[in-house]
């Protein structure tokens, strides 16, 4: 899966207009990054990777990059 996928289904997750996300797009200024969007990402790592992840690993996500670097 490409870098531009995965910020595509980020961006999808999180309800945002298409190419919005880069790699170094902030979490904290992501105004739809909140509760229910860490839920959802919850949700779809287990969905769609088969992987779990937990919420003290989402809480030291930074960036966009932090998320990409573990979807497989």
């Amino acid at each position: 899966m490409t870098v531009k996928e995965k910020l595509n289904i980020l961006e999808e997750l999180l309800s945002i207009q298409k190419d919005t996300l880069d790699e170094n797009s902030l979490l904290e200024d992501i105004e739809e990054w909140d509760s229910m969007a860490v839920i959802s990402l919850i949700a779809m790592f287990d969905s769609l990777f088969g992987k779990e992840i937990k919420s003290e690993e989402i809480k030291r996500f930074r960036t966009v990059k932090d998320i990409i670097d573990i979807m497989e």
